[in-house]
């Protein structure tokens, strides 16, 4: 969800006239406030960091920490060309696996179970 520029002024005027002339200078003193809080909350956390880490804090790439990167799809791929194998007959193994994984999950039948029949499960990987 991103905000924009629009909803920020949607928001505003629905905060002028909820608020009214006379409070709308108080409340925006006090986000104002929070706004500079939160900053010098911010920056403190990452002086510590700093003080803590010492100069290998300048030295962390940041972006290879962030969660969103990781795609186990892409990770499975990057492993597989990673392996030592020719690059052409890697990226048919990925291929080759994801075409199989497309085929299982479609042919794959859902049958429902009888009256008190028992669930089905693997003996050998419990």
């Amino acid at each position: 969800m991103s905000i924009d520029f629009n909803k920020i002024l949607i928001i505003g005027i629905i905060a002028v006239l909820l608020l009214g002339p006379q409070r709308l200078p108080m409340y925006a003193q006090k986000l104002a406030e929070f706004v500079k809080a939160v900053r010098r909350f911010a920056d403190t956390a990452k002086d510590r960091m700093r003080e803590e880490m010492g100069p290998e804090f300048d030295d962390v790439d940041w972006q290879k920490l962030d969660p969103r990167q990781y795609d186990p799809r892409r990770i499975i791929r990057d492993a597989l060309l990673d392996s030592g194998g020719t690059t052409a007959g890697s990226m048919a193994a990925v291929e080759t696996a994801q075409v199989t994984a497309s085929k299982v999950r479609a042919t794959a039948p859902v049958v429902p179970l009888a009256e008190g029949e028992p669930a089905p499960y693997d003996t050998e990987a419990t």
